[in-house]
């Protein structure tokens, strides 16, 4: 089992300088997937289903997720992944082309920060980073060492939301001023259990990483980790993210300038930290972006349980998660369109950036997702602090202290985030 000092040493031997090169056109682009549970294991058999591509490590600190994983990919494709536990133990391997990371967000920033250090390309989940300066490390990172690094808020690529955008820029509903974003979908409880002992093969000291040393508690674990401070970002940064950045994309915005948030747990009395309920107000020079979120209960906004709606003076814009329907002011629809693709035009556009090494290709770039997450972590913040907080997009940080404490956390020993200038 790798000790703490096991993970310092295998980083520290695979920062060695190396040569990035574009792969050759009639190469396949050789992945290695870490964290195979969940939307990790949504991304790997996705990345596995191009034709271009090869997967040949899975990277999992729970046997039985890895070694089912593996099962899958090699019934699938007819060739058996390279099964390990820790992600440092392949980053010195000139073999990989590109990590996929569908880690809990807790575990984002540090094999994103270490692949970049390894010449290797990163698709990597959203939020970028468990706080807002992981995520501007990340950026740091991507920029140092020259490397396409993609979020995956897949709607970036959607076909119709570029139409859209595209739509709204023309002038299409006018002069845009004010946006709106939703999450109505109702989530269940997270009940209290005891601490117990993890479960067997699990190497549960490597899945806290940065995170405070604690009993294990099925709870903050698989499935339900994000509702806690240590692991996740609650709902803000699971669903919102998504919601929130095709509104700011729509909108026309990029950095916020203040951020107020209005919310609790109003109604589960259970063991989840994060807010059920939450209204966060977004102010751009001359424009406002609100989000809400009701996760206690299945009510539609505009017939959507979550989505945008953008508001110009000519008219207005509805914005799922597979289409758009723009309306007149006398509520004519004047222009819609639809897709069901995203997720995989988001790994297809990832992977030809990785060909090209053309950076502005990319259609979620991890700077521009870095401003959205930026926008879940800075709501939160908000909540957590009671304060309305003023922005500055250069240094990324608050006006006031109490804000600034949020901007990034301890990290446990051993799990150090890298510094980047």
């Amino acid at each position: 089992m790798p000790t703490r000092r096991d993970f310092l040493h295998s980083a520290a031997i695979a920062t060695v300088a190396l040569t990035g090169t574009a792969v050759a056109a009639n190469d396949k682009i050789a992945v290695a997937c870490i964290g195979v549970r969940g939307q990790g294991g949504s991304l790997l058999n996705n990345f596995a289903a191009q034709k271009d591509v090869v997967v040949t490590h899975i990277v999992d600190l729970d046997d039985a997720v890895r070694e089912k994983r593996g099962a899958e990919i090699e019934q699938k494709t007819g060739q058996k992944p390279k099964l390990i536990k820790n992600y440092t133990d392949i980053l010195a391997d000139p073999g990989i082309d590109a990590f996929v990371i569908g880690t809990p967000d807790h575990w984002h920033a540090l094999p994103m920060i270490h692949a970049c250090q390894n010449k290797k390309d990163v698709y990597v989940e959203k939020p970028d980073g468990h706080n807002i300066l992981e995520g501007k490390m990340m950026v740091a990172a991507a920029r140092k060492y020259d490397r396409m690094v993609q979020m995956g808020t897949q709607a970036r690529s959607a076909s119709y939301l570029h139409e859209a955008a595209e739509f709204v820029k023309s002038g299409g509903i006018g002069k845009t001023i004010f946006a709106r974003a939703w999450e109505t979908t109702k989530q269940g409880a997270v009940a209290k259990q005891p601490d117990t002992d993890p479960p067997a093969g699990v190497d549960y000291d490597l899945w806290l990483g940065a995170a405070p040393k604690r009993a294990f508690n099925r709870n903050r674990f698989h499935g339900s980790w994000r509702w806690f401070y240590d692991y996740g970002t609650g709902d803000l940064g699971n669903d919102g993210v998504h919601r929130m950045d095709f509104a700011r994309w729509m909108l026309g915005v990029e950095w916020f300038t203040s951020v107020s948030c209005a919310g609790g747990k109003f109604y589960f009395d259970d063991a989840q930290e994060w807010p059920d309920t939450m209204q966060v107000t977004y102010e751009y020079p001359g424009k406002i972006l609100v989000y809400e979120m009701r996760i206690w209960q299945s009510s539609k906004l505009e017939g959507l349980d979550e989505g945008a709606a953008i508001y110009g003076d000519a008219g207005w814009m509805l914005v799922s998660n597979s289409g758009y329907k723009a309306f007149d002011n006398k509520g004519m629809l004047i222009k819609q369109a639809s897709a069901s693709d995203n997720l995989q035009r988001h790994i297809r556009n990832f992977l030809d950036a990785v060909r090209s090494r053309k950076r502005e290709t990319l259609n979620q770039e991890i700077a521009n997702g870095h401003i959205s997450s930026v926008m879940c972590h800075a709501g939160n913040i908000a909540w957590r602090t009671g304060e309305k907080l003023k922005f500055d997009p250069k240094t990324e940080t608050f006006d006031k202290a109490e804000g600034n404490k949020y901007l990034g956390r301890e990290y446990r020993k051993g799990f150090e985030l890298p510094q980047m200038p």
